[in-house]
């Protein structure tokens, strides 16, 4: 009897221990949004997942368009105690999947209909053999430039059509002692500004052979050496200061009007628009010259964890980030536009529907196409081993040839 009397003890005061022990919904979010728009606009999950009884633990980690928080990830997953949720794109969350790291989501994913919601390439990337293991954010466009307004009227120019109409623009504007180009020299950034260079130049199908499907014969093409070269002359086109200069601080440049342009994904409107500025007014959007819509878009993987606090957490945060409220009020502040089709714009700024209007022409037109720069396209190893060329390239007296002949050898070592 005495047994029996502290047997049940025992297990009440383990259920109560579980019950307290249980304080509801819990997710450590691991990611890179740390500039004044990009912070602004995580802020709205984060409270978003407070107001539905979550408990959020922030985890940002400023540095290298991403890299930096993923060193931090490596070393906590490394450690077993991986982050409940984190930001993650491309073939990187295949990559994590493979090493056994990720957790099914699916189960939140058919509740609430996102196989119906969201475009076909976008869930693709959200999904691990078949079974959903992302969430989409949003779609950033990659090929935007982004003008003062009041600098362009001074030199009499409008935005570009052509890369031959924007090197005069900038040769106007450099005689005018105005800073044409404002660029950060981060790797990253060099390669964001290349692929959309690349795009523009040689086309949607050069873009897809050389920078998806890593095709020689076009990897060391005479197109390959005219992009190199157009690098060659935007490089001309930048101020002494530009190493190691953030992208949030470039864009500052073009609002204060130091600068007249900057080749950035379109979370640089996001700044603008936190620093109060209006769009065709005090400053200008429109895609990069040439065919085509390079996409970048942001998700957060749900790493496999143990505990009911963080597994609910993982599948309230899901619900949250793809459900209508969230994608609305997100992108207004994040500068890109939703993942699901059957969001109202009427909110939106005329970029963000010149945005939705170009991704729609280029899904139809087969233009719609990943970026490498923004890990959509390409593995880690193969996208840096591109990265490493043009950074080569554009912070030295490299010729194209010779940049051509090092990419060619690059790629076909990173295999």
């Amino acid at each position: 009897m005495f047994m029996k009397r502290m047997f049940a003890v025992t297990l009440t005061a383990t259920v109560l221990g579980q019950s307290i022990a249980y304080a509801g919904p819990e997710a450590e979010v691991l990611h890179w949004w740390t500039s004044g728009g990009e912070a602004k606009s995580v802020a709205v999950l984060q409270k978003e997942f407070s107001e539905n009884g979550g408990t959020w633990t922030d985890m940002p980690v400023a540095g290298g368009g991403g890299d930096a928080a993923m060193t931090a990830l490596r070393a906590r997953v490394l450690s077993g105690n991986a982050p409940t949720a984190v930001q993650l794109k491309g073939p990187s969350i295949q990559e994590w999947y493979e090493e056994g790291a990720l957790a099914d989501i699916s189960s939140v994913a058919e509740a609430n209909g996102w196989s119906d919601v969201l475009p076909s390439s976008i869930a693709n990337h959200m999904k691990c053999e078949g079974k959903w293991c992302a969430a989409p954010v949003n779609v950033h466009r990659i090929d935007w430039i982004w003008a003062n307004a009041d600098v362009l009227e001074s030199v009499g120019a409008g935005m570009p059509r052509t890369w031959d109409e924007f090197n005069e623009t900038a040769e106007k504007l450099k005689a005018k002692g105005i800073i044409p180009l404002a660029h950060g020299g981060q790797a990253w950034q060099d390669a964001t500004v290349f692929e959309a260079v690349a795009l523009g130049i040689g086309g949607s199908n050069f873009f897809q052979k050389a920078f998806v499907e890593l095709d020689e014969a076009t990897l060391k093409s005479d197109t390959m050496k005219k992009v190199f070269d157009q690098m060659r002359t935007l490089r001309g086109f930048v101020d002494d200061s530009f190493s190691g200069r953030d992208w949030n601080l470039a864009t500052a440049m073009v609002m204060n009007g130091e600068a007249a342009f900057q080749i950035m994904g379109d979370w640089a409107k996001g700044e603008f628009l936190a620093a109060g500025k209006e769009p065709g007014k005090d400053f200008l959007c429109s895609s990069t010259p040439g065919e085509g819509f390079l996409y970048n878009v942001d998700s957060f993987a749900m790493f496999d964890v143990k505990g009911n606090d963080k597994e609910d957490g993982q599948l309230l945060l899901a619900k949250l980030i793809v459900g209508k409220n969230f994608q609305k009020v997100f992108n207004l502040n994040k500068g890109s536009i939703p993942a699901r089709v059957d969001v109202s714009l009427d909110e939106f700024d005329q970029c963000a529907h010149i945005s939705a209007a170009d991704m729609s022409a280029s899904s139809t037109g087969g233009t719609l196409l990943p970026s490498y720069a923004h890990g959509m396209a390409l593995r880690g190893a193969q996208a840096g081993a591109i990265t490493d060329v043009v950074t080569a390239h554009f912070n030295s007296n490299m010729s194209s040839s010779d940049a051509v002949d090092m990419l060619v050898k690059a790629v076909a070592n990173s295999k």
